[in-house]
């Protein structure tokens, strides 16, 4: 085995497909790229969110304390990544890259029509935000595209190469510990 600086430990634990978060403060939206996030528990639905002061999105999630987690499949690649390369202080992203919106249930931050599913997300612990930058967010609503035939998201291995989801192992049976959960 050769070592592998500790500082790179995200490369190897990336924690989910990359994703967009969605937010929205005096009727004016934006739109992040972000790979650092993790489900916590299951009810209530939470998930935790390293936005840091470094992004735009950050003051508008402390003062709003909502957002929609948008999931991109592969199709997007490279729009995510372009998203993530400019900053919403400057740039209308939504007109820059076309995305495509339409009105969330319960937070005021838009729904992207052409993800594959989006979550509507409020801020549930903010006590570890000063600290580390990580918000917990609850799920209060999931929209999800069954018409979509890409399916497929992508992981960021942390140096611009991303994974692409393949195929399921499908190992529901041998689960016999957690049958309790809803599928």
């Amino acid at each position: 085995m050769n070592e592998f600086p500790a500082s790179q430990a995200y490369r190897l634990l990336e924690p989910g497909p990359i994703v967009l978060v969605t937010t929205s403060a005096d009727g004016r939206p934006n739109v992040m790229t972000m790979g650092f996030h993790m489900m916590i528990q299951h009810a209530p639905p939470l998930i935790g969110c390293v936005i840091g002061p470094w992004d735009h999105s950050y003051r508008t999630l402390r003062k709003t304390g909502e957002c929609v987690i948008a999931i991109p499949t592969v199709d997007l690649a490279e729009t995510v990544v372009d998203i993530g390369n400019c900053s919403g202080d400057t740039v209308d992203k939504f007109e820059r890259f076309g995305l495509r919106t339409r009105p969330a249930t319960d937070v005021a931050a838009p729904l992207l029509v052409d993800c594959l599913a989006n979550i509507e997300c409020r801020v549930a612990d903010s006590g570890l935000v000063d600290r580390y930058n990580l918000f917990i967010l609850e799920a209060k609503q999931i929209w999800i595209d069954d018409a979509r035939t890409e399916r497929r998201t992508m992981h960021h291995r942390g140096d611009g190469s991303f994974i692409v989801d393949g195929g399921m192992l499908d190992l529901r049976e041998r689960m016999v510990k957690w049958r309790h959960l809803p599928h």
